[in-house]
C-alpha cells in the first residue's frame, strides 16, 4: 500500500518473522475473527464491509499469544477506526515490536488476508440481501406488526401516543415507518386506519392500552426470534450461505475438497450464531 511509505523502516540485521508480525497485525485488525470471518476487512480493510465491533471485545486471536507481539488494549484505545488509517497505525505499531521487517513484508503477509476476509464480508453481505429479498413480500399481520412497533418506538409517537396527538406528527411518523416495512405496500392504507384508531383510544384511554402495547413487543420478538431459528432448521441458512460462496467466490464450483472446506469455513458463522439459539 503507498501509505507504507510513509511507515519507518525497521532495522535491517534481523530476518523478519512473518507469523510475529501476522500475529502482532492480527491483533488489531482480526478481533474476535473466529465468530466474524470479515474482521479483518472491518478493521483495517474498508469501511465498505460494514462496521465492525468494538475493540474492546475479547479478541479471540491473542489468545496463547506472545503479548511481545501483540497490540495491548491499552495500546488499542488509540488505534483509528477508520480502515486504512487502522491498518497503518498498527502496521506502525508492529514494525516497532517485530524486528526486521518492512513495509513490503507487511504488505506480502497481511494484504493477502484482508482480501480473504473482504470476500467474506461480500457473502455476508449477499446473504443480508437475498434474506430482506425474501422478506420483500409479508402477511398482512407480519406487517402490522412492524409497523405498530415503528410507530410507538421512542423516538416516534411512543406508546401512548403522545407525541402524535396531531395528525401531522402521526402522518409523518407513519410515513417513515412504512416505508421501512419492506413488503407491506398492499396493506399500509389498512394499518393506518387501525393505527389512527389505536392513537385515538390511547388518548382517551391510556390505561387500556399497556396490554395491547407489551403484547405486540413480544409479537415483534417472537417474530423475530422465529424467523432466526427458521434460518437455523435444518442448517437452512449455512447451506445457502455455502452455495453462495461455491457459486461466486469459487473457481470449481466447489467441486474440489479443499474450495469445499473453504466455503464451509467462510461460513461457520451460522453455526456459530445457531448454536446461541439452541
Amino acid at each position: 500500500m503507498a501509505a507504507f511509505a510513509l511507515l519507518p523502516a525497521a532495522g535491517q540485521c534481523a530476518t523478519c518473522s512473518r507469523a510475529n508480525l501476522t500475529r502482532c497485525l492480527d491483533s488489531a485488525c482480526a478481533i474476535n475473527i473466529s465468530s466474524n470471518p470479515a474482521a479483518r476487512c472491518q478493521y483495517c480493510g474498508t469501511s465498505g464491509a460494514g462496521t465492525a465491533p468494538q475493540s474492546g471485545a475479547m479478541r479471540t486471536v491473542s489468545i496463547g499469544a506472545s503479548a511481545k507481539y501483540s497490540i495491548s488494549d491499552k495500546e488499542l484505545k488509540s488505534a483509528p477506526t477508520e480502515p486504512g488509517a487502522r491498518y497503518v497505525w498498527a502496521s506502525t505499531q508492529c514494525l516497532a515490536k517485530v524486528d526486521g521487517c518492512t513495509p513490503d513484508d507487511i504488505a506480502d503477509t497481511y494484504d493477502t488476508l484482508i482480501e480473504q476476509s473482504c470476500r467474506a464480508a461480500g457473502i455476508n453481505t449477499q446473504m443480508s440481501a437475498l434474506q430482506a429479498q425474501a422478506r420483500q413480500t409479508k402477511s398482512r399481520a407480519s406487517c402490522a406488526t412492524d409497523i405498530r412497533a415503528c410507530i410507538i418506538a421512542d423516538n416516534k409517537c411512543t406508546a401512548d401516543f403522545r407525541e402524535c396527538k396531531e395528525n401531522a406528527a402521526f402522518d409523518g411518523f407513519f410515513a417513515t415507518c412504512s416505508a421501512q416495512a419492506t413488503g407491506c405496500d398492499n396493506y399500509t392504507s389498512e394499518i393506518r386506519k387501525e393505527l389512527i384508531s389505536a392513537r385515538d383510544t390511547a388518548i382517551k384511554n391510556a390505561d387500556a392500552m399497556v396490554n395491547a402495547i407489551v403484547q405486540s413487543y413480544q409479537n415483534s420478538r417472537a417474530k423475530k426470534l422465529s424467523d432466526a431459528r427458521a434460518t437455523c432448521t435444518d442448517n437452512a441458512g449455512h447451506d445457502a450461505c455455502i452455495q453462495t460462496v461455491c457459486t461466486n467466490n469459487m473457481p470449481n464450483k466447489c467441486a474440489g475438497d479443499s474450495e469445499n472446506a473453504a466455503a464451509t469455513e467462510l461460513c461457520k458463522f451460522y453455526k456459530l450464531a445457531c448454536d446461541t439459539l439452541k
